[in-house]
């Protein structure tokens, strides 16, 4: 059960530094994206959030 608890920890330290990629390297466009993002419908944006959470999910299956 300590393996899981890693692996969790670190799944989430990964996900941390790849959020915080684009802000470092490219402020102003991180800015103009969210900027997008806020023009975005409900529909649109639970749109996004459902094809991230299915990739997400593909790629663990892959994986394991």
């Amino acid at each position: 059960m300590e393996a899981y608890w890693g692996s969790l920890l670190a799944a989430f330290a990964l996900m941390l530094v790849l959020e915080g990629l684009l802000p470092f390297l490219s402020p102003g466009g991180w800015r103009a994206l969210f900027r997008r993002f806020l023009e975005l419908t409900d529909g649109q944006i639970r749109f996004v959030g459902l094809t991230s959470m299915i990739l997400g999910l593909l790629l663990l299956l892959l994986t394991t």
